[in-house]
């Protein structure tokens, strides 16, 4: 099981998944959201966490250390979301949408489009 990282190596990892396959780390502090004012040996010090932690592979081509992710982005997402869901909501779906919509979280036409989207993968023989 993957484990839940702290929001900064996050904020990494999701820079490292929109630039590509593989970055160089001037590459990723280039792309982070321009509110971030983090000092390099702050970025550095995240990419080698994670590549302690196993998110990413390094290498080293002449004076630039290339950074490669090694859980997907989709990985990462299903697995942070199933841990949340059971952690918070017992497993329930349903105490999920409900603690939602029931702090204005979501909106009818929210609601709206997860019907379209169950509706869409369970197929045309069920209508919710």
């Amino acid at each position: 099981m993957l484990t839940k990282l702290p929001d900064a190596e996050l904020e990494i990892m999701q820079t490292v998944w929109k630039v590509g396959a593989e970055s160089s780390s001037a590459e990723i502090i280039q792309n982070l959201p321009a509110e971030r004012e983090w000092a390099t040996t702050t970025v550095l010090t995240l990419l080698a966490r994670l590549v302690e932690r196993g998110f990413l592979s390094v290498r080293r081509i002449g004076k630039s250390n290339i950074y490669a992710p090694l859980v997907s982005e989709n990985t990462y997402l299903e697995n942070a979301s199933k841990t949340f869901l059971e952690k918070l909501h017992g497993n329930s779906l349903k105490s999920l949408v409900a603690a939602l919509f029931d702090g204005n979280a979501i909106s009818e036409s929210d609601i709206a489009e997860l019907k379209d989207y169950i509706n869409e993968r369970a197929g045309d023989d069920h209508d919710f």
